[in-house]
């Protein structure tokens, strides 16, 4: 991994110390096993060297713990600057993926990859180096003191290790991983449709029928349960005997029988059987980590591959010379798009803003409008054809002064934890509280905000409980701050009431400069006020011009009008 090369020689530390502390460990039990000759042979007791023996026990017990701690101290530390230095990544990197992008992801994914998926680097990074490490040389150093006491019984307290390591493949097959897989992508299922049940618990609270309304998550969670079961039962059967195999009773059971044996045929003295029952389960015990650790291993394997697929999302290109716009006008040149190859949303828009203007479009649902609308502030580039401000394409401008030229207000608003004075500052952050309040007035929503327990100072999700349109209209007022020439509205207004609907249309009208607007009509009195509107129609412009000269054509527009008020436009 590239992001452990910085930290190359701090897991060499890591592996090294954790080896010392590892062959430390086995003091005691040689201590122990030297103590038994000593005391169990005939003669009187050599006091001192018994002495000597308990503190060389003592002092390797010592070692194991200084040595083991710094590897695990080392090791803890590489992983939290380098689970930072991913989410350091992960988030410069989602800051210049193109935005549309997030509209085309399940955020409970997203989320797991940001949070669960880092989090489990840490056994790949804190662990697995030098537990991996010490559990092949620990049960290494022990057969070869085995071996120096008896070899026939260091074959036979060797069988159970040989039958655990037989075993250790089948829970890797191919078949297995991509178990894993699924198993993984199960609890991204699941995460995303927890997420969707609890933003709409609300509607399930009102209006009943919540298995109804929320089969997603239902399915996803029986699903879920479904292919677990059957995974478990799948690798239950070689999990048992795994664990069995190289439990202390059976590996004791070996070592005693083939002891036996041994002693009873007076091939070995019955004080030699003593290393082979402790250092017996020191062969075992880590297979047993090995096995925890290639399950965390793969775990952690999986999870670098959903972060790296995160990092390899193509960015948002940006102009090595970024060129200047000259001028505010906004045109469309035969655009397409599609966010699927075989599909395209948009075929052929050609259509001009001209600065001081206001541009409605109005069609029916999946005609393409929020589409054309998220073209402007370049949420997407499009696949034909282009988008050009001040006669620049998008393409060749930067993205800082892109977003200090386009604003923009979505039907899908987010607001941050924070006052709401900092979330209409959101675009500058160094505005005094007077610029705040005038673009609040502007949008309608500051004697709301007065009401609020501590006024402009209330904490969004703590004092400030807000409504979907005065959620709108807080976005409204952060686009208005933000002063841009050119403003996009896509369903900016389709919480707020009539009454509030107008203030804000009159507000918009009495906007100082140049300003340029394209509204995505969802109330068509908004579409009467607009100088021209923009009909579309499966991806394409069937119709445009001024409201009064539309329904005189008595067209689509003029459908949509008579479908709207009830009555003949003419």
């Amino acid at each position: 991994m590239e992001a452990l090369r910085p930290y190359r020689w701090s897991l060499a530390a890591v592996v090294l110390l954790q080896v010392v502390g590892g062959v430390a460990g086995l003091a005691p039990l040689l201590a122990v096993v030297e103590l038994g000759r000593t005391l169990l042979s005939p003669g009187p007791v050599d006091h001192g060297h018994v002495w000597a023996v308990v503190l060389a026990g003592a002092g390797g017990l010592a070692v194991r713990l200084v040595f083991t701690a710094t590897s695990s101290g080392i090791g803890h530390i590489v992983d939290d600057r380098v689970q930072l230095a991913f989410r350091r990544q992960l988030a410069e990197q989602l800051g210049k993926v193109p935005i549309g992008w997030f509209s085309r992801r399940r955020t409970g994914e997203l989320a797991s990859v940001l949070g669960q998926d880092v989090s489990a680097v840490h056994p790949l990074i804190a662990h697995t180096p030098g537990e991996f490490v010490s559990a092949v040389v620990v049960p290494v150093v022990s057969l070869v003191y085995l071996f120096s006491v008896d070899w026939r019984l260091t074959l036979i307290t060797a069988i159970p290790v040989v039958l655990g390591l037989a075993l250790v493949p089948l829970m890797m097959t191919p078949a297995r991983q991509q178990n894993q897989v699924e198993l993984d992508a199960s609890m991204g299922r699941i995460s995303s449709s927890v997420v969707e049940f609890v933003q709409g618990i609300a509607v399930v609270k009102a209006f009943g029928g919540g298995e109804r309304a929320h089969a997603r998550f239902l399915t996803a969670a029986d699903e879920f349960v479904d292919f677990f079961r059957r995974w478990v039962l799948g690798v239950a059967g070689i999990a048992a005997a795994l664990g069995l195999v190289l439990s202390p009773p059976f590996v004791l059971l070996a070592v005693l029988a083939g002891g036996t044996a041994l002693i009873t045929s007076g091939s070995l003295a019955p004080a030699d059987l003593l290393p082979f029952l402790l250092l017996g389960l020191a062969l075992t015990a880590p297979m047993e980590v090995l096995g925890h650790g290639l399950d965390d291993l793969q775990a952690a394997g999986r999870a670098v591959g959903r972060i790296r697929e995160l990092l390899r999302v193509r960015p948002l290109p940006e102009p090595e010379r970024p060129v200047a716009p000259q001028g505010h006008r906004v045109e469309l040149r035969g655009v397409r798009f599609g966010y699927e190859d075989d599909h395209e949303v948009l075929r052929g828009i050609d259509l001009v803003l001209v600065p001081g203007t206001v541009t409605a479009v109005v069609g029916p649902s999946g005609s393409g409008k929020s589409t054309l609308a998220q073209l402007l502030p370049r949420f997407f580039d499009p696949t034909g054809g282009s988008v050009l401000l001040g006669g620049v394409d998008l393409r060749e401008l930067g993205s800082r002064e892109l977003y200090r030229t386009v604003s923009f207000v979505f039907q899908d608003v987010r607001l941050l934890r924070t006052s709401i004075a900092d979330n209409i500052a959101l675009a500058v952050p160094h505005a005094d509280l007077d610029d705040v309040i005038r673009a609040a007035r502007l949008a309608n929503i500051h004697e709301r905000i007065l009401e609020l327990p501590r006024g402009y100072d209330s904490v969004i999700g703590e004092d400030a409980g807000l409504s979907g349109g005065e959620a709108q209209r807080i976005s409204l007022a952060r686009a208005l701050l933000a002063d841009a020439p050119i403003l996009v509205l896509d369903e900016a207004t389709a919480f707020a009431d009539p009454h509030t609907e107008q203030a804000v249309r009159r507000a918009l009208a009495t906007l100082p400069g140049d300003r340029t607007l394209l509204v995505i009509a969802h109330r068509l009195e908004t579409v009467a006020e607009a100088d021209t509107v923009v009909v579309l129609d499966d991806g394409t412009i069937a119709e445009r011009g001024k409201p009064a000269d539309l329904l005189a054509q008595n067209g689509q527009f003029a459908a949509f009008w008579r479908s709207h008020f009830g009555e003949d436009p003419r």
